[in-house]
């Protein structure tokens, strides 16, 4: 069945008629089939919202299904990269078409032709179950990647590779389970953005995220696998805070989210991350680093998936064992993208123009933070620092206040004492 565009409006597009696409799946329109995801939907008309820009799109243009949700490839190849908030990779990208990323990009989020060197953990007719661990490679010198079987996977081991150099794609392990059906395990394996990934238990968190600033650790401490809010008017320093604790926390892992931000920012970050080095290494910072760039002039509707591709690759390697640290700056950038296409889908608003599920968005990122045991058994924390920019340093405005009630972790910073 073909579905066809009907109308156009920003970045929301409607097919009318019954379709056959299904509610949150990730679709391409148009020719340039660019990326979208279903939204909204009844039997006269189907909406989309299109994480690219929609100029010279047209009606009539095809709408082709993909048959799953908007999903990331989580595999070794994560770390130092850079992408945009729908996880596709700038610098693969930039070498194809230069400085500018022209509309319909499509690269695949991993190398495919790099080659790993594979230990694999598991031997012929061992049981594995969900999450353990059947392979490892240094994907950094600073971490070790480890391979583990999918959350809704599990099985008795009938085929192993040896030990050596694979890409991303090649059979490492394969695994019959119950029901007698032949899974294939790679390197990397895929997990739609929206959906938490499972743990085996939510835990108290035991000790401090250490963040290497002498005034927060002391008057202001946040758990390993706490939520913090970082409130402040244009200027106060909340990104210079975020750089701060990105380069000097004790966590493993580093996921920097640049939602809707100035581009010159992101690029003090790249350079920042780059050169500084790595205390626990002596290497670079950004071996264990993984920055997402959706700056202020990329399209608004792939700003409000970028913190889901973030606090995703965040809970992958918070299944590893690792201590993951995640900065999302800034959280009302994302809630104005919420706003905007609100606006565009005709929903009723509620406070100063937000959507009525503000709220609820914001406590479903934040409650993604925690400190877990995971699937393998292992101990595993995902800590979430987010920026607020509330306009005119008014914090009573509703992001600043919703977040409050989600974090109890509330680092305000005064434009007064900033200057």
């Amino acid at each position: 069945m073909e579905n066809t565009i009907y109308s156009i409006n920003g970045p929301v597009v409607t097919i009318k008629g019954k379709t056959d696409l299904e509610m949150m799946e990730m679709v391409y329109v148009g020719k340039a089939r660019l990326v979208g995801e279903v939204i909204r939907m009844n039997d006269k008309e189907t909406t989309i919202q299109v994480y690219e820009e929609t100029g010279g799109l047209k009606a009539g243009e095809p709408v082709e299904s993909t048959g799953g949700p908007l999903s990331v490839t989580l595999g070794p190849g994560i770390l130092r990269n850079i992408y945009d908030g729908i996880q596709r990779p700038l610098p693969a990208i930039e070498q194809h078409m230069g400085s500018f990323i022209e509309r319909g990009a499509h690269e695949p989020s991993l190398d495919e032709a790099a080659k790993w060197d594979v230990t694999v953990t598991v031997r012929q007719g061992d049981t594995l179950t969900a999450g353990q661990i059947y392979a490892t490679c240094p994907e950094t010198p600073a971490i070790e990647h480890r391979c583990m079987v999918p959350p809704t996977v599990s099985g008795t081991v009938t085929w192993v590779a040896d030990n050596g150099s694979y890409t991303v794609n090649e059979p490492i392990v394969k695994l019959t389970d119950a029901k007698g059906k032949e899974h294939t395990l790679t390197l990397c394996q895929k997990w739609p953005i929206r959906t938490p990934r499972p743990s085996a238990e939510r835990m108290t968190s035991p000790r401090p995220l250490i963040t290497g600033q002498r005034v927060i650790d002391t008057m202001f401490p946040l758990a390993k696998g706490g939520a913090a809010a970082i409130p402040g008017g244009f200027g106060t320093g909340k990104t210079m805070t975020q750089h701060q604790i990105a380069k000097w926390c004790d966590a493993d892992i580093i996921i920097y989210v640049g939602c809707g931000e100035r581009g010159n920012e992101m690029t003090q970050a790249l350079q920042e991350f780059s050169e500084l080095v790595d205390p626990r290494t002596g290497k670079s910072l950004m071996d264990r680093t993984v920055l997402i760039a959706n700056t202020s002039n990329m399209p608004v509707a792939a700003r409000e998936a970028s913190i889901y591709t973030g606090i995703t690759l965040a809970e992958y390697y918070r299944d590893m064992g690792y201590h993951a640290a995640m900065m999302a700056d800034s959280t009302s950038r994302w809630a104005e993208a919420l706003r905007e296409i609100s606006g565009r889908l005709e929903e009723m608003p509620a406070d100063e123009g937000y959507p009525a599920y503000l709220p609820s968005r914001l406590a479903e990122f934040y409650e993604r933070a925690g400190y877990v045991r995971t699937l393998n058994g292992a101990e595993g924390s995902v800590s979430v620092i987010g920026a607020v920019s509330p306009q005119g340093n008014d914090f009573s405005e509703p992001v600043t206040q919703n977040t409050k009630r989600f974090t109890r972790c509330f680092w305000a910073l005064d434009k007064s004492l900033a200057y």
